[in-house]
């Protein structure tokens, strides 16, 4: 039987939104996707990246160089904490030493017992938390390259707790060790370094992170608004198809013929 009044849902093709059709999650192409609306949302100071790609700097390229260097930087503090706990062992004050050593520990600090014993506390925390520096950090790099950014947030707490003992224990070290010898002042000045290059760091990854919490907002809102747009057509296909066969205008009637 033929229906005459019956609606076919028509299909029709509109500009593609830049919503529907999301390539790799890269922070080059975060703000060709940024939308009116979420560009006039007030975003909180703490929540907007302190640094952003120009034609110094990859942001992307930057935070993997970063995951890198915490790696380093972690396997050097857990070099050097050792070394700096069996110095403090070997040169306590009233221990005697037989037999040949090669290296003099004249530069190990023998003074004041509780500055001696802050210093190795210095060393042991700094031990611990390079390891668990060291871990975060291999997990960064990770989650760098799959581009998850939950997953950068145990380095960007870690890192920050490392980087802030790590100079309270280098102004520490600078005040209380006698900078006449060769290693104190080489430690002096790499940890400064190191210093300046971990805020840095931080600082670029941080932004990397921010920008990849936008670009998920904005996946999510592309998804809901797919499903949203897939739900409608599904219930308007389900409405005109169990609409009725005819129209007011409709001249053929489908009653049956007594």
């Amino acid at each position: 039987m033929m229906n005459y009044g019956r609606k076919t849902p028509s299909t029709y093709r509109s500009n593609p939104s830049v919503y529907s059709h999301a390539t790799g999650r890269s922070s080059t192409n975060l703000h060709s996707k940024m939308s009116r609306s979420t560009r006039s949302v007030r975003i909180p100071w703490y929540q907007r990246p302190l640094l952003k790609n120009n034609q110094y700097i990859d942001i992307q390229k930057g935070a993997m160089l970063v995951g890198l260097f915490a790696i380093f930087l972690s396997l050097f503090t857990i070099a050097t904490s050792i070394f700096d706990i069996y110095c403090y062992a070997m040169a306590a004050p009233g221990s005697t030493h037989y037999g040949y050593y090669i290296i003099s520990y004249e530069f190990v600090y023998v003074g004041n017992k509780h500055v001696r014993n802050m210093l190795i506390v210095f060393a042991l925390f700094s031990l611990v938390m390079a390891l668990i520096n060291f871990v975060t950090s291999v997990l960064l790099c990770v989650a760098l390259r799959k581009e998850y950014e939950r997953k950068v947030m145990p380095w960007l707490w870690s890192f920050a707790i490392f980087t802030v003992w790590r100079a309270l224990a280098l102004i520490f070290f600078a005040i209380v060790n006698d900078l006449y010898f060769a290693y104190n002042v080489i430690m002096v000045l790499l940890w400064t370094i190191f210093c300046v290059l971990s805020i840095y760091g931080w600082v670029v990854v941080y932004s990397l992170f921010l920008e990849l919490v936008d670009l998920t907002k904005l996946e999510d809102l592309a998804h809901l608004r797919m499903g949203t747009m897939a739900s409608l057509h599904a219930s308007t296909a389900n409405s005109l198809a169990g609409s009725r066969p005819t129209t007011p205008h409709s001249t053929v009637s489908t009653m049956p013929v007594g």
